[in-house]
C-alpha cells in the first residue's frame, strides 16, 4: 500500500512510487461482474494455495468482498509473494497487501520490530497477513460504500476501496466521482495517474483470473435452415435500421429470432444492432452488413442470472450451427471462438481486444453482447 488511510478514514500520509506496469485507463472504471467466480486454474499458484481461507474469510466477515477481488488486487501489490517489501521514507510497506506497519497495526498485526521485517514477522505470513488485512480492507470497502450512496457519486465501492488503499479514503471523498483527477482531493497529475494505473491493472488482473462461463444446453432449441444463397454484397434490408446486410447475415438475423423469439414479443435478447459505421475500427464487419450485435440485458453491464445464461445460449446455439448459419466467428465474454479456433481454457480463446477495445470493459470485451460475424 502507498498511501496511510487508517481504518479506512483519512489520508494520514502517501508515497507516490511508480508502478512497474504499462496500461491505459479507457474512460470511467467499469466493474468486472462483482459475483465473478475465481478461476483457480488462471491464478498464481501461491493464490490458489490461499484460496479456501479467501473465501471463508470474505464469507464470514465480509460478504461483500467477492474473492477475485481479493486475489486480483493483491497480484497488483504484491504479486502474491508474502516476504514482498517496499522500503520508503516512511518505513515501507510490507506482504501480501502491502501494508505500512501503521495499517498493518491499525489491523491487529504486530509492529515490526526491523525494515525490512524479520522474516518470522506475522505481517510476512500470508494466513496471518490474509487474516488481519482482509477485514481491514473491508473496513475501506464499507467507508466507502456508505459515502458513495451518501453523495451520488458514480464510482463503484470496489474501485473507491482501491482508491482507498492506493491513495487514501480522502481521495475518495474529496473527489467528485470517489476517483480523483489531477488537481482535486489534494492529487496532483502524478498521483491521479497513480491511482488510474492501480485501478487499471487491477481490472486487468480480475479480467485474466475470473471464470468463463462454457456453453449451455440448447437441445430445446430448433436448428436453423440452410442459408440457400443469394449474393454476398449488402443488399438485404436491415431490420435493426441500419444501411444494409448481407443475404447470409439477414439469414441468420431471421434464424435467429425463428429459434429464441423477438426481443419485442419479450424474447431473451433485449436489443439487437447490426449494420454500423463503426469508423473507429476499420476492420469491423459491422459497416460491411456482415455482423451483429446481440444484447441480452442493458449495455455497458456484465450480464448475470438469466440474462447471462440467455447470451450463452445464443452463443452455443451459433458455435453449433456455425456451418449451417456460415458463421465466421463469435466474440462472448471476453472469449473469441471460430470454427478454425481451438479451445483454451473454456470456450475459444482469451479476446485481447485487437489493439481496438479495452477487454476488461463490459462492453470492449463484449461481455455485454454476443458479437457475429458472417464469413459472406
Amino acid at each position: 500500500m502507498r498511501a496511510l488511510a487508517v481504518g479506512g478514514a483519512g489520508l494520514v500520509a502517501i508515497l507516490l512510487l511508480p508502478l512497474l506496469l504499462i496500461a491505459t485507463l479507457l474512460g470511467v472504471f467499469s466493474t468486472i461482474d462483482p459475483d465473478g467466480e475465481v478461476d483457480p486454474s488462471a491464478i498464481p499458484t501461491a493464490a490458489a494455495g490461499q484460496l479456501p481461507l479467501i473465501k471463508d474469510l470474505t464469507a464470514a466477515v465480509c460478504p461483500e468482498l467477492p474473492p477475485l477481488w481479493v486475489v486480483a488486487q493483491i497480484q497488483a501489490e504484491s504479486g502474491w509473494d508474502a516476504t514482498a517489501f517496499r522500503p520508503d521514507r516512511n518505513g515501507g510497506s510490507a506482504g501480501l497487501y502491502q501494508l505500512n506497519e501503521a495499517n498493518w497495526v491499525d489491523a491487529g498485526g504486530a509492529a515490526w520490530a526491523s525494515a525490512p521485517p524479520p522474516t518470522e514477522a506475522d505481517v510476512l505470513q500470508p494466513g496471518e497477513h490474509l487474516r488481519a488485512a482482509i477485514p481491514w480492507v473491508c473496513r475501506n470497502l464499507r467507508t466507502a460504500t456508505q459515502h458513495l450512496a451518501t453523495a451520488g457519486k458514480p464510482t463503484t465501492p470496489l474501485d473507491a476501496m482501491l482508491v482507498c488503499h492506493i491513495a487514501g479514503c480522502s481521495r475518495v471523498t474529496d473527489s467528485a466521482t470517489g476517483v480523483p483527477t489531477a488537481g482535486e482531493a489534494g492529487c496532483d497529475a502524478a498521483c491521479a495517474d497513480l491511482v488510474d494505473d492501480y485501478l487499471t491493472h487491477v481490472h486487468e488482473f480480475l479480467a485474466a483470473y475470473g471464470r468463463h462461463s462454457g456453453p449451455v444446453p440448447i437441445d430445446d432449441l430448433p436448428a436453423p435452415t440452410q442459408f440457400a444463397g443469394g449474393g454476398s454484397g449488402c443488399t438485404a434490408p436491415d431490420p435493426t435500421g441500419g444501411n444494409c446486410l448481407t443475404p447470409t447475415t439477414r439469414h441468420g438475423f431471421d434464424e435467429i429470432v425463428r429459434a429464441f423469439g423477438p426481443a419485442a414479443t419479450g424474447g431473451p435478447i433485449r436489443s439487437v444492432g447490426c449494420w454500423d459505421e463503426h469508423a473507429w475500427n476499420p476492420d469491423s464487419d459491422h459497416p460491411r452488413g456482415r455482423a451483429c450485435d446481440y444484447f441480452p440485458g442493458a449495455a455497458g453491464t456484465f450480464p448475470q442470472g438469466d440474462e447471462l445464461a440467455a447470451g450463452w445460449r445464443l452463443a452455443s446455439w451459433l458455435r453449433a450451427h456455425a456451418a449451417t448459419l456460415d458463421v465466421s466467428y463469435v466474440i462472448w465474454q471476453g472469449r473469441f471462438w471460430s470454427p478454425s479456433t481451438s479451445d483454451t481454457d473454456g470456450w475459444g480463446r482469451a479476446y485481447t481486444g485487437g489493439g481496438v477495445y479495452d477487454p476488461t470493459d463490459a462492453t470492449g470485451g463484449h461481455f455485454d453482447h454476443i458479437h457475429v460475424s458472417y464469413a459472406s
